[in-house]
């Protein structure tokens, strides 16, 4: 998995990501002491409401950032965000008022609404190779389930010698290394799409993610991820210090077993979708999110049984949503292959502001075992609801005709018609086909 790392470019991609994901993890620790620091007992409201403001410039700023960004070169976009958000937080450690500290994280997370889909579709166009593309997939999985444990530990022994207020300055050294890397690198040059209004452009990820089965498949699929994820990053401090009745050390080991059992699955995906296709790897992971969930309440017995239900948790965590990339690549065009990932981008994020008060709502009024049950069942109806909406016949190239084009167009030229007017070609949703064609 690791000989993709031979690619400079991906190499140096792959180091800004991680530096960065380590800046960012740093941050959040840093946020909520700083949270802590301006409203004391308040400081649980304060960050809910961050993290709203956060899952709304992500859902918000996504579209339309995607809209505006064919019209800046890769590299002055990737490294410009880069900048924004390391200056950001250097203001961080200076606010007094907690208004402050919302207009900020607005900030910074639409920064990264711009950043994360746009350096995610440069991707596939750095490694066009798919068993390259998936290996860096899991690349990415990875990083994002070492950094869940990495940076804790790693502001936690800076805190031993520097006060809080010093970690937003490992947020900014990361932010503006990633940015040196991102400089170092060579991108390919994105093809330019047509001039379009500004209302097609912050509309048409959407309007090709909707239109293609496989992607409404996926959105399901986001569903159910976001079902278990939320539940676990919500409820198991609960889970832990309330029910079971012990330190924070054994909150940071349920957690590693979730990072554990992603991490252990995401190493191995590779050589199993050379062999399985992403649908069934896909959707099975999904439904063991479900069955997982709702054993949930067998958790309040013992540590012993969490941390063996957060691996299993985990690992179809990685199944079911590390292939997604895959999926989005092969659904698009060159062109507009980053207007489809600031839509999953976008739409992968309203399930989490789903599914999060779920988690932590009907928890806290209902108890553990019925946000279990609710989200377990929820898994279940949209795992069932993606087999309908995404066909197990599912083939890169499709029969189709073009009755709207002339007999002179490019496209007809390109690709010979059959006696019936019918061609062949790999299917996306583009402006010559902008539906999907009926078996």
């Amino acid at each position: 998995m690791l000989d993709v790392l031979a690619n400079r470019t991906y190499r140096h991609l792959f180091l800004a990501q991680v530096i960065a994901l380590l800046g960012t993890g740093l941050a959040t620790v840093a946020l909520g002491l700083l949270a802590y620091d301006l409203a004391g007992a308040d400081a649980g409201a304060v960050l809910g409401t961050a993290l709203a403001i956060k899952m709304v410039a992500y859902i918000g700023v996504a579209p339309i950032a995607s809209a505006f960004a064919g019209q800046v070169p890769r590299r002055t976009l990737l490294v410009s965000l880069d900048l924004v958000r390391a200056a950001v937080a250097l203001v961080l450690p200076f606010v007094t008022e907690i208004w402050q500290v919302y207009v900020l994280i607005f900030v910074l997370q639409s920064a990264s609404a711009g950043f994360t889909p746009a350096f995610q579709a440069t991707i596939p166009d750095v490694l066009p190779k798919e068993a390259d593309y998936t290996k860096a997939l899991s690349l990415s999985r990875l990083a994002y389930d070492l950094e869940s444990l990495a940076s804790p530990a790693l502001a936690a022994a800076l805190l031993t010698v520097v006060s809080f207020h010093s970690l937003f300055l490992g947020t900014v050294v990361g932010f503006v290394a990633s940015a040196l890397l991102v400089v170092s690198a060579v991108l390919p040059r994105a093809k330019q799409p047509p001039r379009r209004s500004v209302y097609e452009r912050t509309t048409r990820g959407s309007r090709i993610y909707l239109a293609t089965p496989r992607l409404r498949g996926l959105l399901a699929l986001n569903l159910a991820v976001a079902s278990a994820s939320a539940m676990v990053i919500v409820n198991t401090v609960v889970l832990v210090q309330s029910t079971l009745q012990l330190s924070q050390r054994f909150t940071a080991g349920a957690l590693a077993a979730f990072g554990a059992g992603s991490m252990a699955i995401a190493l191995g995906l590779p050589k199993l979708l050379e062999k399985l296709p992403d649908r069934r790897v896909m959707v099975f992971g999904a439904g063991l999110l479900s069955v997982g969930l709702l054993l949930g309440p067998l958790a309040s017995r013992g540590y012993a049984t969490l941390v063996m239900l957060w691996l299993v948790l985990g690992g179809a965590y990685s199944l079911a949503q590390t292939p997604s990339g895959r999926l989005l690549r092969r659904s698009s065009s060159e062109q507009d292959r980053q207007a489809l990932f600031a839509a999953q981008f976008a739409l992968s994020h309203a399930c989490w502001l789903i599914t999060y008060p779920v988690a932590g709502w009907l928890g806290a009024k209902a108890g553990l075992n019925a946000s279990f049950i609710a989200l377990g069942v929820l898994a279940g109806i949209t795992t069932l609801a993606s087999l309908w909406l995404w066909p197990s016949d599912d083939p890169a190239e499709l029969p189709h005709s073009h009755d709207h084009l002339d007999a002179g167009h490019a496209h007809l030229q390109t690709h010979a018609a059959d006696a019936e007017g019918r061609h062949s070609h790999a299917y996306v949703i583009d402006d010559e086909h902008q539906s999907w064609p009926r078996s």
